[in-house]
């Protein structure tokens, strides 16, 4: 195996991302930095390198364990990299905030009918 591979086929190959194009897009527009700096997609990832991964809903702080080009089981995927203990602990931080406050118009799906609206104004009060 090659001692380095592109950023985006291993963000997809850890699961990451849902599909390789998300991947690509995600590090075009900054959501993916690599030792705190943004790259472009075709970028060589190696070993031991810093990834800050922001895939929308979720932020993680990962080191880079080992190199894949292709899509595995999430076992696989798990064994690919390591989560520095401050982002394990900011996304368990977070994970409370939400469970306890939750976002007052979480539950809505689609556009708020008049109803809804007054439910979360009130809420909010």
């Amino acid at each position: 195996m090659d001692d380095s591979v592109r950023i985006d086929k291993w963000l997809w190959a850890a699961r990451f991302f849902k599909t390789r194009s998300l991947a690509t897009q995600a590090v075009e527009n900054g959501r993916v930095r690599l030792d705190g700096e943004r790259v472009k997609p075709a970028r060589a990832l190696k070993v031991d390198m810093l990834l800050d991964v922001d895939n929308g809903s979720t932020r993680w702080e990962v080191v880079v364990v080992a190199l894949a080009e292709v899509r595995g089981s999430a076992a696989i995927a798990q064994t690919l990299y390591a989560e520095t203990e401050e982002s394990i602990a900011k996304r368990q931080m977070l994970a409370d905030e939400r469970r306890f406050a939750p976002e007052p118009g979480a539950a809505i799906k689609g556009r708020p009918t008049k109803r809804d609206r007054r439910q979360i104004d009130k809420s909010a009060l």
